[in-house]
């Protein structure tokens, strides 16, 4: 397998009701790519992800966001669900820690309903993007292009609409994490 992502250390944001396909698949991904990963959540410890409306497996979170510090990482993942990114948007910890990865133009990965994190960072104007259909108007109204593509890359970010779009949304990914910072992108 190849390690194009040997040396990198990527953080994954999320808690309970994150959508399992969504956090294991790009896990795997940057994991086989050969980085290092911290899950980051509200708190440390176990979380429950979800398949779709079922609870699912549980997976145990290394730090707060509210401690993380994106310094410390090469990229940013950004898993989706309903309910994930509508806990994580409140938390003012976890919004800090998304904007800074755009403060630093650093590569971040979204899908699903991720994206409602990004607008509450206020990190998407001028930005193409796609997410699950239902956050089209919310992005648009954030100043957002929202476009329904299965993978769209802009300038380090890149987000996919649902967990059909994991194959493409890991490969650009892997290879956005890969080239590592991204000058020109857009500071929050």
């Amino acid at each position: 397998m190849a390690q194009e992502l040997q040396g990198k250390r990527i953080a994954f944001l999320f808690t309970e009701g994150a959508e399992q396909a969504e956090v294991t698949e790009p896990l795997k991904a940057v994991k086989d790519a050969g980085a290092d990963v911290d899950i980051v959540s509200l708190e440390p410890g176990e979380i429950e992800m979800w398949n779709h409306f079922d609870k699912g497996e549980k997976i145990d979170a290394d730090v707060a966001a509210s401690d993380a510090d994106a310094l410390s990482y090469d990229g940013l993942v950004l898993p989706g669900g309903v309910a994930n990114p509508d806990q994580l948007r409140l938390d003012e910890g976890a919004v800090k820690f998304i904007r800074s990865f755009f403060e630093q133009h650093k590569p971040v990965g979204v899908i699903c309903h991720g994206p409602w994190t990004l607008i509450e960072a206020d990190v998407v104007k001028g930005r193409r993007i796609t997410s699950w259909p239902s956050l089209q108007t919310d992005l648009r109204n954030a100043g957002a292009e929202w476009v329904d593509e299965e993978v769209v890359v802009d300038n380090g970010l890149v987000s996919s609409r649902k967990p059909d779009d994991l194959k493409a949304f890991c490969a650009k990914l892997v290879e956005e994490f890969a080239e590592g910072k991204h000058e020109g992108q857009k500071a929050a």
